[in-house]
């Protein structure tokens, strides 16, 4: 991930998914030992899956993860990252407003 934005990861069906974008998404697929990433039957166009023969060489895989690396940088610019929720604190502020406080809601229930 780089600035909230994936560029690369391994895959649980083997491989890595690399981000290279849709205008380079054909060029990519010429390269050997890749294939389309297909997500619930659909072929994602900004990513490749690359098998593991593809990265066997440490420069094989640098090569691969700079590629994602090149893309994320060159669309990134001027985009802020999402704010993270605390869920936490959301869940014992909202616990602490369903039970109502100790003395005073049950004075307040009697008049």
């Amino acid at each position: 991930m780089v600035n909230n934005t994936m560029c690369c990861t391994v895959s649980g069906r083997g491989g890595m998914l690399i981000r290279v974008g849709p205008e380079a998404h054909a060029r990519m697929l010429q390269e050997p030992h890749t294939s389309p990433m297909e997500m619930r039957g659909r072929i994602m166009t900004g990513f490749v899956r690359v098998a593991p023969d593809g990265y066997q060489s440490d420069a094989d895989l640098k090569k691969w993860v700079k590629r994602g690396l090149d893309f994320v940088a060159a669309n990134a610019t001027g985009r802020k990252a999402a704010p993270r929720k605390a869920v936490a604190a959301k869940t014992k502020v909202a616990a602490k407003a369903k039970a109502p406080p100790r003395g005073r809601a049950r004075k307040g229930l009697r008049r």
